[in-house]
C-alpha cells in the first residue's frame, strides 16, 4: 500500500469539480436549496403564537366584559374572529376549525367583581396541535390573572383600602434569548440539517451513479488506489458543504437576526468534524447501494431518525430512556448542542469540550470504517 499521490487526488478532485457544477440542475440543489430550506424552515417551523383565532361568547356584556376581552386582543396573541351568544357556537368554532380558543363570560361577571367576589371564567382551547394550545392556554391564564389582580387593586381603592401588595414579587428575565422566539432555537438548527443532509445526498449519490454508470470499475482499472478515490470524492463535498455553512449561516443572521455570539474559529472545527462525519455515513450507504434509488432511500433511512433523535424541534431529555441512549450515537444531536451554544450563549470549546470530543471520536471512526467498506466494495 502506497501513499495517496497528491496529483491523483488532485485530478480526481478537479473531475468530480467538473460533474458538480457542470450541470446546471446540481448547482441549484447544491448552492441555492439550502438557503430556500433554511428560509422556509425558519418562517415555517416556528412555535410561538400570534393573533390566535379566538371566538368570544359574553353573556354579561358590560364594561367588565368588554375590559377583559381587550386584554386579550391588546396582547396581540389572541385575536377575536367571532362573537356568539351560546356555549353551542363555541363548540361549533372549534370543531370547525374557525377558532382556537374559545372565551366565554358568564352573566354576572361585572357584579361578582364590584362585589369582591371571585367571577369564574371558562377558557376552551383547540387541543389538535398540543404545543400550540399548551401556549395559548398559558397566554390566557396569565392575562386573566393580571386582569383579576388590577380589577382587585381597583376595587379596594374604591372602597378606601390600600391595596394589597404582592406576596412575591417575580421579576423575570429570558437569558441567551431575551424575546423567547422560537426561531432564534430553531434556525441554528436547520443549519446542521442542511449540512448533513448535502454531506449524505452528494456522497451516496456520486458513487451510486458511479457505480450504476459503470464508471466506477474503469476507475478500478486506472493507477488510482481506493484512498486516492475517496479522497478525491469526499473533498469537493468537503469544500461544497462548508461554502453551504457560510452561506446558510449569513441567512440566519443577516435576514432571520438569529444572534450570533460565538467564535467562527469554534463553529469552522466543529462543522469540519460533523461534515467528515456527515461524509462518511455517505460513503457507508454508497457501499451497501448499487443504485441511485437503493441510496437515496437508504440515506433517509439514516437521515429522518437522526433528525427526530437530535432534539431538532423537541428536548432531548423529554424522549423516553432508550431514545435518549439512541440519541448519543446521533452526530446531529451534538453538532446542534454546539451550534445552538455558539449563537445563543457564546460558548467556546472548554465548555462544549464534550461534544467535541464525541463528535471528533464519530467522524473518525466512521470515516475508518468507511475506508475499510469502501475497500471492500472495490475489491
Amino acid at each position: 500500500m502506497r501513499l495517496p499521490s497528491r496529483r491523483h487526488v488532485l485530478e480526481l478532485v478537479r473531475k468530480e469539480r467538473r460533474q458538480l457544477l457542470r450541470d446546471p440542475r446540481t448547482r441549484m440543489i447544491v448552492f441555492v436549496a439550502p438557503i430556500v430550506q433554511l428560509i422556509v424552515f425558519g418562517y415555517a417551523v416556528n412555535t410561538d403564537i400570534h393573533d390566535v383565532a379566538t371566538i368570544v361568547v359574553d353573556y354579561d356584556v358590560t364594561p367588565a366584559s368588554r375590559r377583559l376581552v381587550d386584554a386579550f386582543t391588546a396582547s396581540g396573541r389572541f385575536r377575536v374572529t367571532d362573537r356568539g351568544t351560546r356555549s353551542a357556537a363555541a363548540l361549533e368554532a372549534l370543531e370547525s376549525g374557525d377558532a382556537v380558543v374559545a372565551l366565554e363570560i358568564p352573566a354576572g361577571f361585572a357584579a361578582d367583581l364590584a362585589a369582591g367576589r371571585s367571577p369564574s371564567v371558562q377558557i376552551l382551547v383547540d387541543g389538535t396541535n398540543s404545543n400550540t394550545g399548551t401556549v395559548a392556554l398559558g397566554y390566557a391564564n396569565r392575562i386573566v390573572q393580571r386582569f383579576g389582580a388590577e380589577a382587585g387593586s381597583a376595587l379596594a381603592v374604591r372602597r378606601g383600602f390600600e391595596p394589597l401588595p404582592a406576596g412575591v414579587d417575580l421579576p423575570a428575565r429570558a437569558w441567551y434569548n431575551p424575546g423567547l422566539r422560537s426561531r432564534d432555537y430553531n434556525v441554528p438548527a436547520v443549519i446542521g440539517a442542511v449540512l448533513m443532509l448535502m454531506c449524505l445526498l452528494l456522497t451516496s449519490l456520486a458513487v451510486a451513479r458511479e457505480r450504476e454508470a459503470g464508471t466506477l470499475e474503469q476507475l478500478m482499472v486506472t493507477p488510482l488506489t481506493p484512498a486516492e478515490l475517496m479522497l478525491g470524492k469526499t473533498i469537493p463535498v468537503s469544500v461544497v458543504g462548508l461554502i453551504d455553512l457560510a452561506l446558510v449561516t449569513t441567512v440566519a443572521v443577516a435576514w432571520f437576526r438569529v444572534p450570533f455570539r460565538g467564535s467562527l474559529l469554534t463553529l469552522l472545527v466543529a462543522a469540519v468534524l460533523y461534515i467528515v462525519a456527515g461524509l462518511a455515513f455517505g460513503l457507508l450507504i454508497s457501499t451497501v447501494s448499487k443504485t441511485q434509488q437503493e441510496a437515496f432511500m437508504t440515506m433517509f433511512l439514516f437521515f429522518l431518525p437522526a433528525i427526530i433523535l437530535a432534539g431538532f424541534l423537541y428536548p432531548v431529555h423529554t424522549m423516553p430512556a432508550l431514545f435518549r441512549w439512541l440519541s448519543v450515537l446521533d452526530p446531529v444531536r451534538h453538532f446542534l448542542t454546539i451550534v445552538r451554544g455558539i449563537f445563543l450563549k457564546g460558548e467556546g470549546m472548554a465548555g462544549l469540550w464534550p461534544e467535541y470530543l464525541i463528535l471528533a471520536g464519530m467522524a473518525f471512526g466512521a470515516l475508518g470504517l468507511a475506508v475499510t467498506r469502501f475497500r471492500r466494495s472495490l475489491a
